[in-house]
C-alpha cells in the first residue's frame, strides 16, 4: 500500500523566494507605496535572508500596519447583528480542509443508516431567520454544501430532470432524498424577511447553481438578486493559485472560475466581500499570489468589495490533518502577519476583519492592533469552524462586543455589511445594555439573554 502523502511530499512551482530585501519592502509599506508580491512575501516572511519569523522584524510589520490602519479607518472598531443559518451540510465535493460536509448520499431515503448532517427547507430557513429578526439581527449568512438536488430556480431544475447525464452534473432529483432543499431561488425568498440583508451564495455555490447550462454568472447572480440576495460573500476561494488547490479541493472551482464569478456578481449590482483560508499546505509566495489577485480584482470591480477576512485554517477534525497531509494550523506570528501583510498590501480595501471564532477573544482584539478594523458579528450559530475543532464558541452580544473593543482603547461601532450604516456607541451614554439598533426590528435590546446563550465550550464537531 503506498503511503499516505504528506506536506513534505508537495513540490510547488511557487516558492517563498525573492530578490528583495525585507528593509526595502518595509519602507515601501511605511511610504504607502504599492506593494509588488515579493514586497509581501519578504513583509509576511520577515525576510527570506533566514529561517523562521524574525520576532523584532516582525513587529516593525506589525506596527506599520497598525499605522496604516489609523489612516484609513482611524480608531473605530465594527461589527453587525447577524445569524449564520447554513442550509444543508449534504455535498459530495470532497475538500481535504472542510469537515463541515457530510457525504450526499447518506441524506438519500434509501440510506439505511441516520445521517448525522441536515438540510433545512426553504420554510424552515425562513422561520429560522424570522425568529432571529425578531431578537434584532438584520444580516443572514448562508454557505451550504453542494447538495445534488439544488437547482437555481425551476427553469434550471427542469433542465437538470430533463439532461442526458445527470451524474455528470452532480444531479439527483429531490424526491431521492428525505428533505427537498428547494432551489436556491426559493432559500434565497425564504430568507428575505422583514428588509434583513441576505448575504450568500459563493462562488463555488453560483458554480454549482449553473451547472448543465451555458449561463453566465452574471444571470444567475441576477435572477437570485431578484429573489432577495443582497451581497456574495467571498468565501469558496481558500488560496487562489491552482497549484494549491488541487492538492486541497481538487473537485472544487478554479481560480479563473471563481474570479469570474465574482465579477459576475459585480455585473448584477452586488457587493462582497473577500477571503483567504491560510495555514495548511500553501506557502507564503501562495497567500501574497492570493493578495494579488485579490487587489487585482477589486481594481477591475472599482471598489465592490468590502472587505478582507483572513480565515485562519482549523485543522482538527478535517482530512489533510487526519491522512497526516499537515501537522496542525497556522501559529500565533503568521496570524499576525497575516492580518498585517493584507492591510499593507491590499491598498484599495478598506476593511479587515479579525474574527474571534478563529482567533478567540484575547487573540482577536490583538489583530485589531495589527491591522484589522473590524471584529465579525453575534453569529447566533456557527457551524463550519466549530465542526472543524474550533474552540471559540458561536456567539457574541453587543455588551461583549463594546466591553472588549473599549478594554484596547478603540471605540465600539455597529455598523451596516456594506459599512453604510454606523452606530458609535458611547459606553456611558448608550447603555448597557447595547443591543442592536440598525436593523428593522432592532431597538436596542440584548439579542439574547444570558441563560439563552449557545454555549462557548470547546466542541467535538467536525468543520
Amino acid at each position: 500500500m503506498d503511503r499516505p502523502v504528506t506536506q513534505a511530499d508537495l513540490d510547488f512551482e511557487h516558492v517563498p523566494e525573492t530578490d528583495q530585501s525585507f528593509e526595502n519592502a518595509l519602507e515601501k509599506a511605511r511610504d504607502g507605496d504599492r506593494l509588488t508580491v515579493d514586497d509581501g512575501v519578504e513583509l509576511l516572511t520577515t525576510g527570506t535572508d533566514g529561517d523562521g519569523i524574525d520576532r523584532r522584524r516582525k513587529e516593525l510589520v506589525l506596527e506599520a500596519a497598525d499605522r496604516r490602519r489609523a489612516e484609513v479607518v482611524g480608531e473605530e472598531v465594527t461589527f453587525i447583528a447577524n445569524l449564520n443559518n447554513n442550509v444543508t451540510t449534504a455535498c459530495n465535493v470532497g475538500c481535504l480542509f472542510c469537515n463541515f460536509k457530510d457525504a450526499a448520499h447518506t441524506f438519500e431515503s434509501e440510506y439505511d443508516e441516520e445521517t448525522v448532517g441536515f438540510t433545512k427547507t426553504p420554510a424552515e430557513s425562513r422561520e429560522i431567520v424570522r425568529d432571529a429578526v425578531e431578537r434584532g439581527i438584520y444580516e443572514v449568512t448562508s454557505v451550504s454544501g453542494l447538495h445534488p438536488a439544488f437547482a437555481l430556480d425551476d427553469e434550471h431544475l427542469e433542465m437538470l430532470e430533463d439532461h442526458p447525464f445527470p451524474k455528470a452534473v452532480n444531479y439527483k432529483p429531490p424526491e431521492t432524498y428525505d428533505t427537498d432543499p428547494g432551489t436556491y431561488v426559493e432559500q434565497m425568498s425564504a430568507m428575505s424577511v422583514d428588509g434583513v440583508h441576505v448575504h450568500s451564495m459563493t462562488p463555488e455555490e453560483a458554480y454549482h447553481a449553473r451547472r448543465g447550462t451555458d449561463w453566465s454568472y452574471e444571470e444567475v447572480y441576477s435572477r437570485l438578486r431578484d429573489a432577495g440576495l443582497d451581497t456574495v460573500p467571498g468565501t469558496a476561494a481558500e488560496i487562489l493559485v491552482d497549484e494549491v488547490r488541487e492538492v486541497i479541493c481538487p473537485g472544487k472551482i478554479s481560480t479563473d472560475g471563481w474570479l469570474e464569478a465574482m465579477e459576475g456578481a459585480a455585473a448584477a449590482g452586488l457587493g462582497m466581500t473577500s477571503t483567504i483560508m491560510y495555514g495548511h499546505v500553501e506557502n507564503e509566495m501562495h497567500r501574497v499570489m492570493h493578495l494579488e489577485r485579490l487587489r487585482e480584482l477589486q481594481d477591475r470591480l472599482d471598489g465592490a468589495i468590502t472587505e478582507f477576512v483572513p480565515l485562519s485554517f482549523i485543522h482538527q477534525n478535517t482530512p489533510l490533518f487526519e491522512h497526516g497531509v499537515v501537522s496542525g494550523g497556522a501559529s500565533q506570528d503568521e496570524d499576525e502577519l497575516m492580518i498585517a501583510v493584507a492591510r499593507l498590501f491590499l491598498d484599495n480595501v478598506d476593511h479587515i476583519q479579525s474574527s474571534w471564532v478563529k482567533y478567540g477573544d484575547e487573540g482577536g482584539l490583538k489583530m485589531l492592533n495589527c491591522g484589522a478594523d473590524d471584529f465579525m458579528g453575534t453569529i447566533l450559530s456557527e457551524e463550519i469552524t466549530k465542526r472543524a475543532g474550533g474552540e471559540y464558541g458561536e456567539f457574541r452580544s453587543f455588551d461583549d462586543y463594546v466591553e472588549m473593543i473599549t478594554s484596547i482603547g478603540r471605540v465600539p461601532v455597529e455598523r451596516s455589511t456594506d459599512y453604510e450604516k454606523r452606530r458609535v456607541i458611547d459606553p456611558d451614554a448608550d447603555g448597557p445594555p447595547f443591543g442592536p439598533r440598525l436593523g428593522p426590528k432592532a431597538d436596542g435590546t440584548p439579542i439574547l439573554e444570558e441563560s439563552s446563550a449557545p454555549t462557548r465550550a470547546p466542541t467535538e464537531a467536525d468543520d
